[in-house]
């Protein structure tokens, strides 16, 4: 027996400034399984994490609703440790970064780089706010992107466009927190000299530390040479002072991993048995893994590892990557009730449902995973009651009938058994590699054999006939242990269903080690439903609900110019209302028939950073809908979607022509590609 492995965990830290939405809420998910499975295992497994609570955002939104930046912080961690708790994420600590032990942390790790020189000085112009007193980061400047002249542009890239550019370039800048017109000052900042880690960096990125995709793109910025890092900020900002350096702070990225240190450290004064050195020292002998998604790899791969190794402490044993959550194949939407908060959810259905789809999407890569829907009221429905629970309740009530809730002994199914033992191995290699889709597809084939198994047997039959009572508890007592074992290969992903299950089998919380036993002679306690199934409606009022913010917005907005005169032709409309639609160039991926519909294509669009499906009626035109499939055209993107028989369409595409055959879909010129807008 080897010995318990010693491993800390931490997923990024959420930001103190908003909500947990189902995004968030994917790596928290992921990150909470992998932790209970090796808890399941008997590993010291801890799992940290905290409040990201520094910065300008957090700053001006306290002033804004006219209270301190520390009542702002401490509102918001309430409202997130509700939302994870409330989810079943198991953290050991929750903390903040705006704590003693990370201020003392980040003082320690800077002054360290600092003495060994890694750390630079120069002069930096920056835009300044004479009205509000305060240097401007780049997202508080507004100008005229100077590639395209659209207006109201934040101060690094043109979401017009798409061009990045330095703040200075806008024309007429000003300043989105008070509206002054910036002006340009000389500040002295602090750099970290990442380039002085360059070496190690490059080995370290390459030593399995990363999925191959993650290192690959790293290579990408250790190609081209490493620059350096600045880490202060000016006064007044809401953050930890620079030892040594009045009115000079650490910029939120310096502390904000530093603060996964702060909260193991936090929990090490509450946990005598805990060692923080042990740890984090160099030389550690534990086990240290970030989660994250791939839009911070860069500071968690790069920074943070250089920051820690000029420092003198330990660096991760891996850090994992996941993608983004898409809902319906597309970015999650206000206006579509797909970008939906944590509370939302929790406000309608049991967060085992969403912990169970997301195990069943999950892989080893940094794929993005989608949330459909409608698959996910199936998949859940047909997995987790028709299959898993569903054993359970044909089964327990034989038992409780017949033989007073006592299970007999022997094993009426030893093939099965057999089988169930022989791939618990591979269920924990799937866990421990993170493949959780994997996973979940071989327990389900394992309850699919069992419910096979039990339907041949057909106990409800037998229970009629003289003479068969013995057999029929033989087939329930089997029934029922295997239902026992797929409960202890489920437990990472469903701890609640884990919990009311132990108490039905009437047993003590269940190890991993458990599946490897059997239950005989043993009395059940009776049967109470373990899970429902999920009623399509209730996923209905969830988007309903999440588009309520929206509505509220529209109905708060000042009023049109009354409705469009009946002739389209003769009604004349204001520029801005022209200039508000968005027209894309797309490219048709798939174009098919509609079943049902006279006049019907279904059309699958890409536009650049996601999938649109449309429904547009021009099959008359294009008998053959495969042709269209490949080729580019141009779409209305902002189209409020439209609830069909056939579906949701979100979006139209644009076509000219008197009808019938006569309908031309309209084609941007050569050399367009999806996504572009059209001007």
């Amino acid at each position: 027996m080897s010995e318990p492995r010693q491993i800390l965990v931490t997923s990024a830290l959420p930001y103190a400034n908003g909500s947990i939405h189902l995004g968030h809420m994917l790596e928290y998910i992921q990150t909470d399984m992998w932790v209970r499975f090796q808890k399941l295992r008997g590993n010291q497994c801890i799992y940290v994490c905290a409040d990201d609570a520094h910065g300008s955002a957090i700053m001006l939104r306290a002033e804004k609703e006219g209270i301190t930046p520390e009542q702002l912080i401490a509102n918001v961690q309430a409202e997130h440790s509700g939302d994870f708790a409330d989810f079943l994420v198991d953290f050991d600590n929750f903390h903040s970064t705006h704590s003693e032990e990370n201020r003392e942390l980040s003082s320690l790790i800077y002054t360290r780089l600092r003495d060994a020189g890694h750390i630079a000085t120069r002069s930096v112009t920056q835009y300044f706010d004479p009205e509000k007193g305060m240097f401007l980061a780049d997202r508080f400047i507004k100008g005229t992107c100077p590639k395209c002249a659209a207006e109201d542009q934040y101060g690094d890239n043109c979401e017009k466009c798409g061009a990045t550019y330095a703040p200075t370039e806008l024309k007429n800048p000003k300043s989105a927190i008070s509206g002054a017109t910036p002006v340009l000052r000389d500040s002295q900042h602090f750099f970290f000299k990442l380039p002085d880690f360059q070496a190690m960096l490059q080995q370290w990125t390459r030593s399995g530390t990363l999925q191959d995709a993650v290192a690959n793109k790293l290579a990408e910025w250790l190609d081209s040479g490493l620059q350096e890092w600045d880490i202060s900020r000016d006064a007044p900002y809401f953050g930890f002072e620079i030892p040594g350096e009045p009115g000079k702070y650490f910029y939120v990225w310096l502390d904000a991993p530093i603060g996964y240190m702060a909260s193991f450290k936090n929990l090490c004064a509450r946990r005598p048995e805990l060692d923080f050195d042990a740890f984090w020292n160099e030389g550690s002998k534990a086990e240290l893994y970030h989660f994250i998604g791939k839009d911070i790899v860069n500071f968690h791969a790069l920074f943070w590892p250089a920051m820690l190794e000029g420092s003198g402490f330990r660096k991760p044993t891996a850090v994992n990557v996941h993608g983004y959550l898409t809902v319906n194949g597309a970015k999650m939407s206000k206006s579509r009730g797909t970008f939906i908060k944590a509370r939302t959810y929790l406000d309608h259905l049991q967060p085992e449902y969403l912990r169970y789809y997301y195990a069943a999407k999950l892989g080893r890569g940094v794929d993005d995973l989608d949330l459909n829907l409608e698959d996910f009221v199936q998949k859940v429905n047909s997995d987790l009651v028709g299959k898993v629970v569903n054993i359970a309740s044909r089964c327990a009530g034989f038992i409780h009938k017949g033989n007073d809730g006592v299970m007999v002994a022997g094993d009426a199914a030893p093939e099965l058994t057999e089988a169930f033992l022989t791939a618990a191995p591979s269920i924990a290699e799937a866990y421990e590699g993170r493949d959780f889709g994997r996973a979940m597809r071989e327990i389900m084939a394992l309850a699919d054999r069992a419910n096979a198994w039990i339907a041949d047997k057909a106990p409800w039959s037998l229970a009629k006939q003289e003479g068969k009572q013995d057999e029929v508890q033989a087939i329930c007592a089997q029934g029922v242990n295997l239902f026992r074992q797929l409960v202890i290969f489920l437990k990472p992903v469903l701890p609640v269903l884990a919990a009311d299950a132990e108490a039905f089998l009437n047993v003590a919380p269940l190890t991993w080690n458990d599946h490897q036993s059997r239950l005989e002679n043993h009395q059940l306690n009776p049967f109470k439903a373990l899970m429902s199934r999920i009623e399509p409606a209730k996923v209905e009022a969830i988007v309903a609900a999440s588009k309520e913010d929206l509505l509220a917005a529209e109905a708060k907005a000042p009023a049109g110019n009354g409705e469009l005169a009946k002739d389209p032709l003769s009604a004349e409309i204001e520029f801005d209302t022209f200039a508000a639609v968005d027209l894309r160039v797309a490219l048709i991926v798939k174009a098919e028939a509609v079943p049902g519909a006279d006049k019907l294509l279904h059309l699958t669009l890409d536009i650049g950073d996601e999938r649109r499906n449309v429904f547009s009626g021009i099959k008359s035109a294009y008998p053959d809908p495969s042709k269209l499939e490949g080729r580019l055209t141009m779409m209305v993107a902002n189209l409020k979607p439209r609830k069909m028989r056939f579906g949701v369409s979100e979006g139209m595409v644009m076509a000219a022509g008197p009808g019938g055959e006569e309908i031309y879909l309209l084609s941007p010129d050569s050399g367009a590609k999806p996504g572009q807008r059209i001007k």
